[in-house]
């Protein structure tokens, strides 16, 4: 697994994982903010971004890939980590294979009530995979996701360098994903946030995070769609810096 690190390594260890069709830049303006306070972590999920090589994308083996370099950076030290779609699916597997691990999880926007008629959905897209590879294509995706335009190029030369059966077994792991059994046993700090225009299934999907770990907290982000971090950086970072250190949570649901 390819990964980054920045800021001190003797610092408290902040790992940042990146969603499907992305990759570990869109942790750009988080690194740059907590660098200078913390020992930063960016990995690329198996098959994404620099992580070209090596064996089949699953969350499970993502999840147990990154326990294994948080065990060798963390050390004793406290362990934040953020996953942000796809990325914050690993994040509730890791929870849940390693209940004491991580001091503080961040799960934005992770879908886990399996997306009704997934197979057939995703037998359809078979016959759309060309147009991902197209640039207008990912130029409509691009916004979806607030991805910004100096980020563009990367972005769809990622989405073109994609295999079509990477592209479905991310889809697929995806859309099927349900909470494991385990994740009650999480002994972390949790905040689980969704934007306030995601879709319904997401929304009920942080309802479903909440229920299943009486260490939850929600937080649904006013006028937000699905991409938090990348949409509006500077209070992703404030809210993420304001939890860590003082235990303040904006927004919160009661």
């Amino acid at each position: 697994m390819h990964y980054k690190e920045y800021g001190d390594k003797s610092s408290a260890l902040m790992v940042f994982i990146h969603g499907g069709g992305v990759s570990g830049w869109m942790w750009d303006k988080q690194v740059e903010y907590f660098s200078s306070q913390f020992h930063c972590l960016v990995p690329d999920l198996p098959e994404q971004g620099n992580s070209k090589s090596g064996t089949p994308f699953t969350i499970n083996g993502a999840a147990e890939e990154i326990i294994a370099l948080i065990e060798e950076a963390g050390k004793g030290k406290p362990v934040i980590a953020v996953g942000f779609s796809l990325g914050a699916q690993v994040l509730i597997a890791m929870l849940s294979k390693k209940p004491k691990l991580i001091d503080f999880a961040i799960i934005n926007s992770a879908l886990v009530k399996p997306i009704p008629l997934a197979n057939m959905l995703i037998k359809s897209m078979r016959f759309a995979f060309p147009f991902v590879k197209l640039k207008a294509f990912s130029n409509i995706q691009a916004k979806s996701m607030y991805i910004a335009e100096d980020y563009f190029n990367i972005y769809y030369q990622e989405s073109r360098r994609i295999s079509k059966d990477t592209f479905f077994r991310i889809m697929n792991e995806n859309m099927s994903f349900k909470i494991p059994q385990n994740f009650k046993n999480a002994r972390s700090k949790i905040v689980v946030t969704v934007g306030e225009k995601e879709k319904k299934i997401m929304k009920d999907s942080m309802t479903e995070i909440m229920k299943s770990n009486p260490n939850c907290k929600g937080v649904i982000i006013p006028q937000m769609g699905h991409g938090f971090s990348l949409a509006n950086p500077l209070l992703f970072n404030n809210m993420l810096e304001e939890w860590i250190k003082n235990d303040v949570i904006i927004n919160e649901v009661k």
